[in-house]
């Protein structure tokens, strides 16, 4: 019953989150961006994934691999506000609640976990494309070595689960047809 009430109440919370396309790996159009520019959307993505994993271990009801992603998570948000502080550059204020989107049932959870994974790579990837002081190359190859390990973790995950208890059609009932809630 606790869980229910919970998971109707974040429904409630969630209705009006969605997640907007100027935001961490999302934002990024410009093909050439400044390390200002790089440094917020890793610290908009790192802090997005983190606040994500975090919504879905207190809906669902689990930790691993979620909490063990967060401890990571915090890390590379760490690491990012470390060179933002070295070359001078603000560190923002950053809510990623408007950001969000709680998917449905535990396997999209880890299906987004998944998707989340390799967009973060995909970051990381593009930034490396660029001249980088050498150590931001170092923190971008470093996330990209994590996200890796995160991805492993997902895919992990979303196979055991759905060879062992298959989708659930609750999974799908108040779906928006993407695995997520509907707004």
């Amino acid at each position: 019953m606790k869980k229910i009430f919970l998971i109707a109440i974040l429904t409630l919370s969630f209705s009006s989150m969605s997640f907007a396309d100027e935001y961490g790996h999302e934002g990024i159009s410009d093909d050439n961006p400044d390390l200002q520019e790089m440094l917020n959307y890793a610290l908009e993505d790192e802090i997005l994934a983190y606040s994500t994993y975090d919504e879905i271990v207190k809906v669902f009801d689990v930790s691993r691999p979620f909490t063990n992603i967060m401890k990571a998570e915090q890390t590379h948000i760490e690491m990012v506000e470390e060179l933002m502080k070295k070359y001078d550059i603000i560190i923002p204020e950053i809510d990623p609640s408007d950001h969000i989107m709680l998917p449905v049932g535990l396997v999209d959870a880890y299906e987004a976990g998944v998707q989340a994974e390799i967009d973060n790579i995909a970051l990381y990837e593009k930034f490396l494309e660029g001249e980088l002081p050498d150590d931001v190359r170092m923190v971008f190859e470093y996330l990209i070595a994590g996200s890796e390990n995160h991805l492993t973790a997902f895919e992990r995950q979303v196979e055991k689960t759905s060879d062992n208890f298959g989708r659930n059609s609750s999974n799908q009932s108040n779906s928006n047809g993407r695995g997520y809630r509907n707004r």
